[in-house]
């Protein structure tokens, strides 16, 4: 029976992720087909076609661009010794490209920055640090940036009642965790505390999977705001900057993308571009699909649309805003990861007394 147990485990591990897989494919499908049979794919096609090279150029230079903010985060949130441009650019285009393809890819994701982080010195005590407070920081900025928007287009004259709606969930949501946050970074006792809530609250969770309780997270919290604060009372400035520019050029990529197909400020201005465009971030929270494949678009094309966009154009827009922050990544990424498992492997190698021992891309 004990033998038998792991082998089980795989198995159902294997099997939920094969499910996982078809669910995500057939919704993928099923978006896109009812996205696109409405829409003359030749107009669609014509409005790419019709940029220049010029603007092709431009396009691609804001998307490399863009690739690199992610970067110039992480190089923010890691804990001295500060992470170096080129480890960070192959740790998150390798994790990107992961969360863009595999079902559940954003776990899969963790583990593997988990795993470069440590293949270069850092324990994981300090990578956890680094993992969540980049994570609390695009958390933040995701759900203030509706509020933001909604600020710019009321200005302009042009807000609905959906997106003051939307607008106060993000600014509810924003608030909550700002509130949590700085409960738990308040004091060590505070921080205990949290733990111990959370704790009870994932056990019970666990449980009824019949799952065993988990154990020692109050520890972790004080720890991690014992370390959080170290790293926010020297980086927390850096650490918004960085986080902000990587939101805004994913913004500028879109609001380029569309200006050059010919959407132009009079149909659909910039402020409402930047309201949509974070209403979807809201919106796609959480990926039913691999980087949120499917879903990003038919949010974006609807929003775009309504707030006065010609829908061919659009679509054309979108689309090339998707093969440049979706499709992109992902070729860049396998080809950061194949240069890590390289290096990692020389590095073995190298090492005296130790044997080669091929990285294996950690599991979810």
């Amino acid at each position: 029976m004990v033998e038998q147990a792991p082998s089980t485990a795989k198995r159902r591990s294997r099997a939920r992720t094969v499910i996982q897989g078809v669910v995500s494919l057939v919704l993928v499908v099923v978006i896109f087909y009812f996205l696109l049979k409405k829409i003359d794919l030749g107009q669609v096609w014509s409005a790419i076609a019709s940029m220049t090279w010029l603007e092709l150029t431009l396009l691609g230079l804001l998307a490399v661009w863009n690739l690199c903010t992610y970067a110039f985060v992480w190089m923010a949130v890691t804990p001295a010794p500060q992470l170096s441009f080129g480890h960070a650019m192959v740790m998150t285009q390798s994790s990107t490209a992961v969360a863009n393809t595999v079902p559940g890819g954003a776990a899969v994701g963790i583990g593997m920055t988990y795993t470069m982080l440590g293949s270069w010195g850092y324990s994981r005590s300090k990578s956890t640090t680094a993992v969540l407070v980049s994570g609390v920081w695009n958390s933040f900025i995701k759900l203030g940036m509706p509020v933001l928007a909604l600020a710019l287009v009321a200005l302009q004259g042009s807000a609905t009642k959906g997106r003051v709606t939307a607008a106060l969930v993000g600014i509810g949501g924003l608030a909550a965790a700002i509130v949590v946050f700085a409960l738990m970074l308040r004091s060590e006792e505070g921080a205990r505390r949290f733990g111990l809530l959370a704790g009870r609250v994932a056990s019970r969770l666990l449980g009824l999977v019949g799952r065993p309780a988990v154990r020692g997270w109050e520890l972790a919290t004080v720890k991690f705001r014992n370390r959080t604060v170290a790293l926010l009372e020297r980086g927390w400035a850096p650490i918004t900057v960085a986080s902000l520019v990587s939101h805004l050029s994913l913004y500028l990529v879109l609001l380029v993308a569309l200006r050059d197909v010919g959407v132009s400020n009079a149909q659909v201005g910039w402020a409402e571009v930047l309201a949509v465009f974070a209403f979807a971030r809201l919106a796609t929270a959480i990926p039913f699909t691999p980087g949120g494949i499917g879903f990003v678009e038919a949010v974006l094309i609807a929003g775009l649309t309504a707030a006065g966009g010609d829908r061919a154009k659009v679509t054309a827009a979108v689309l090339v805003y998707r093969a440049l922050t979706w499709a992109l990544p992902i070729v860049v990424g396998v080809a950061t990861y194949l240069w890590w498992r390289r290096q990692s492997l020389a590095a073995a190698a190298t090492r005296p007394g130790v044997p080669t021992v091929e990285p294996q891309p950690p599991a979810g």
